[in-house]
């Protein structure tokens, strides 16, 4: 079972001023999938609050993914793709780039997505949009692949170049893609 970690990123979400949506909704997705959030948390816009807590999540709760949501964007206090290169080890940009390049085929504003995604030890950290919209759209682009990238990082793979499925070598392509569509 993959572990998720989901880190809010708002200033008003985290007074209690506005209502998070975000993270409810990346949490309900996920468990459609049959993965299991163990944390969640909102937070303001400070960048060593979010940094605070993506290494605590990766390094001693070691989930196996974190979702952000939140802080991508063009305003000043934006600043959760620089907390996320603080602390990860390697990029993951190919997730970003999918995650942009959809989007782009609904809205044009989709380029103004500063989010990234890298990994930190064996956790997959990826920034999602604040919108529950963008969340939704963002998750159904990549999950598909996800679970995949999740078995290789944790080393429960084998070789896929011996496993023909047409999915990614995890069988669960299929099953990600319509869990978000329902």
């Amino acid at each position: 079972m993959v572990k998720v970690g989901v880190i809010t990123v708002s200033d008003k979400g985290s007074r209690g001023v506005r209502i998070d949506q975000g993270g409810p909704l990346i949490v309900e997705i996920v468990s459609e999938l049959g993965w299991e959030t163990k944390v969640t948390v909102i937070v303001p816009d400070e960048q060593a609050m979010i940094e605070q807590k993506l290494i605590e999540y990766a390094d001693d709760v070691q989930v196996d993914v974190v979702f952000t949501t939140g802080g991508t964007g063009f305003a000043p206090r934006d600043v959760t793709p620089e907390a996320t290169l603080a602390v990860v080890h390697r990029l993951a940009p190919g997730i970003a780039e999918a995650m942009r390049m959809e989007s782009m085929k609904i809205t044009p504003k989709a380029m103004l997505s500063r989010a990234v995604a890298g990994i930190r030890g064996k956790t997959l950290i990826i920034n999602l949009p604040g919108s529950p919209k963008g969340v939704k759209e963002c998750l159904e682009f990549i999950l598909p692949g996800l679970s995949h990238g999740i078995d290789v990082l944790q080393g429960n793979t084998g070789d896929c170049a011996e496993q023909v499925t047409g999915d990614g070598c995890s069988g669960k392509s299929r099953t990600a893609a319509s869990a978000i569509r329902q």
